[in-house]
């Protein structure tokens, strides 16, 4: 039967097996007596459970050998101690278990189990007084593996210590172990064991996460081209999605969007495969790096994120890039106002002033365009923010030479500087400018309007347009003879023809 989980058919070729062909009654009705023993324990775990630990106590002094009863007796009752806060008595007994993995078990029942054992731990601790136990755990087990060629178990303990410190922020011994980790996946000539390769993606995660924690984006970035260079490894999901979301967040870190974007997208999915709760938050990252491209994709159209479209969880970031894509601001303002548990994260909380402000912006240059004079107030009032967010924007837009405007202070007004006189004025001088020169085209190349000096629009050239005594329009002089003109309709006088 399965000891929780813990139990598995030992393998073959650790195994030598003695045939007995005599019949022993005493002794198997001591073993039928251990295993009824340890059962029945088994089931007073849940109603009475310190009766269970010590039934199961009493396991190994019924073997007159250490063995399998009693290895299991002392697990059974470790988690238990440890589940009710009894570390002393957790760590002693533990201390006592690792005593039967050198010959009571087989090395890879011992292996698996002290695996088990030690996630068990992992996953129960919840207050400092529990860390301070599972740490003791970490450094028992690997006082009793050091003696032993256990390298996959010694590697995992040791990974798992880092873990520890790391989620308890002792950056120094953090340092220094990941650095003795180092150089266990490393071959004696100082270079990459591509059989340790997993671990070795393992310990650069736990490297990346403690410079993406202390700001180190320099570190950072090398560790993390670094780990994506490993190819000798088949790394566990959930190590990917770690990578991956560190380097997501130092691409924002810089701007860089579109790398971020594409970073989140595959920590989400390596975390939806490992079925790690994380991949909802990173889901959340994935959405915001869209509002910060300003693009008007949907996040939520591929095949592995629309599951989640609806989701409690995920929907309120939804209908917050929905509105920005609209640039709702009304909607997008009262969205986070009704969730601020949304800014409960330290990296949406950093990151999603970008978006508002963004989105502010706009609606302030939509708000101010017929107006070439407004109160600070006015468009605080019309956008639900403060004044000073107002004055902010204003002077955003008027340094990115945005906004032509004057900000006064005192009486809270921005006076806009109105371009329309000038743009007119503009206009007016270069239509009299094209006008004159079809002038000067028309009348120096027209035949029979020739004229000594081509008239300008501007200044005296207009007076050279008008009539003068003895000239009449058109530029003939009334002062010479009018041989040869005879008078039409109207008065005017015109040239003879030869015929007439």
């Amino acid at each position: 039967m399965s000891d929780d989980g813990d139990d598995f058919m030992q393998d073959s070729d650790q195994e030598q097996y003695d045939f007995e062909y005599e019949d022993d009654d005493d002794e198997e009705t001591a073993d039928v007596g251990i295993e009824n023993k340890y059962y029945n324990a088994k089931q007073m775990k849940s109603e009475n459970p310190r009766e269970a630990i010590d039934e199961f106590l009493g396991l190994p002094a019924m073997e007159e050998e250490k063995g399998d009863w009693g290895f299991k007796g002392l697990k059974q009752a470790t988690k238990l101690e440890f589940k009710l806060a009894m570390y002393d008595e957790a760590i002693e007994h533990y201390t006592e278990l690792l005593t039967y993995v050198k010959s009571a078990v087989t090395r890879n029942y011992s292996e698996k189990s002290i695996n088990n054992m030690l996630d068990f731990i992992e996953k129960g601790a919840e207050d400092e007084a529990a860390y301070r136990c599972m740490e003791r755990f970490y450094s028992k087990t690997l006082e009793s593996f050091q003696s032993t060629n256990n390298e996959r178990l010694y590697l995992k303990t040791n990974i798992k210590l880092a873990r520890l410190w790391l989620e308890k922020k002792q950056y120094t011994q953090l340092i220094k172990k990941v650095r003795d980790l180092h150089v266990s996946c490393q071959r004696e000539d100082g270079t990459d064991d591509p059989s340790k390769g997993t671990y070795a993606l393992e310990i650069y995660a736990l490297e990346i996460q403690m410079y993406a924690d202390t700001k180190n984006n320099k570190r950072l970035k090398a560790l993390y081209q670094r780990a994506l260079k490993v190819r000798s490894a088949v790394p566990h999901p959930k190590v990917m999605g770690i990578i991956r979301e560190c380097g997501g967040k130092m691409h924002m870190s810089e701007e860089n969007w579109k790398e971020a974007q594409t970073d989140f997208f595959e920590s989400f999915r390596n975390y939806d495969e490992a079925g790690s709760l994380q991949r909802i938050q990173v889901l959340k990252y994935l959405v915001l790096t869209t509002m910060l491209m300003k693009s008007d994709i949907n996040t939520f159209e591929s095949q592995e994120t629309k599951p989640y479209k609806n989701d409690p969880r995920i929907s309120v970031m939804a209908d917050l890039v929905e509105a920005y894509q609209q640039n709702d601001i009304h909607r997008y303002e009262s969205i986070l106002q009704k969730n601020k548990d949304l800014l409960q994260d330290p990296f949406i909380a950093e990151n999603i002033d970008e978006v508002t402000r963004s989105l502010r912006t706009t609606g302030v240059l939509k708000l101010i365009a017929p107006y070439t004079r407004f109160k600070l107030s006015f468009i605080a009032k019309k956008l639900n923010i403060s004044v000073g967010e107002v004055q902010d924007i204003i002077g955003f837009l008027i340094l990115d030479q945005k906004l032509d405007a004057k900000i006064d202070q005192e009486k809270g007004i921005v006076e806009v500087n109105d371009r329309a006189d000038a743009d007119r004025t503009n206009a007016l001088e270069n239509w009299t400018s094209a006008v004159d020169s079809l002038w000067r085209g028309v009348l120096n190349e027209g035949e029979g309007f020739k004229v000594d000096e081509a008239p300008s629009l501007g200044g005296t050239g207009m007076q050279s347009m008008m009539p003068t005594p003895g000239r009449p329009r058109g530029g003939f002089d009334l002062g010479k003879s009018n041989k040869g003109m005879k008078r039409g309709p109207g008065g005017a006088k015109y040239p003879l023809s030869s015929k007439s």
